[in-house]
């Protein structure tokens, strides 16, 4: 994954397009597999957090969204 600056407008832009196309059913398996890998309740917490923010990127931080991003990328990598 790419390092973003979340100074950058252009990477907002393009942190908050791959945050929105992620779907529920996607959060949900992210979940699961982060419970199953024992992450930890801040990094599962924050999943869950991102699952009712599905497709609603604006009302989240930037910091936030690239956490739950770094997180998602980590877990598709494990999970290949």
């Amino acid at each position: 994954m790419p390092k973003y600056d979340i100074n950058d407008p252009t990477d907002l832009d393009i942190m908050r397009a791959n945050f929105d196309i992620i779907t529920h059913r996607e959060w949900d398996h992210y979940i699961t597999l982060a419970t199953e890998k024992n992450m930890g309740p801040k990094n599962i917490g924050i999943l869950q957090m991102a699952s009712r923010k599905a497709g609603i990127s604006k009302y989240l931080s930037p910091k936030v969204i690239n956490w739950v991003l770094e997180l998602v990328e980590e877990l598709e990598e494990e999970s290949e």
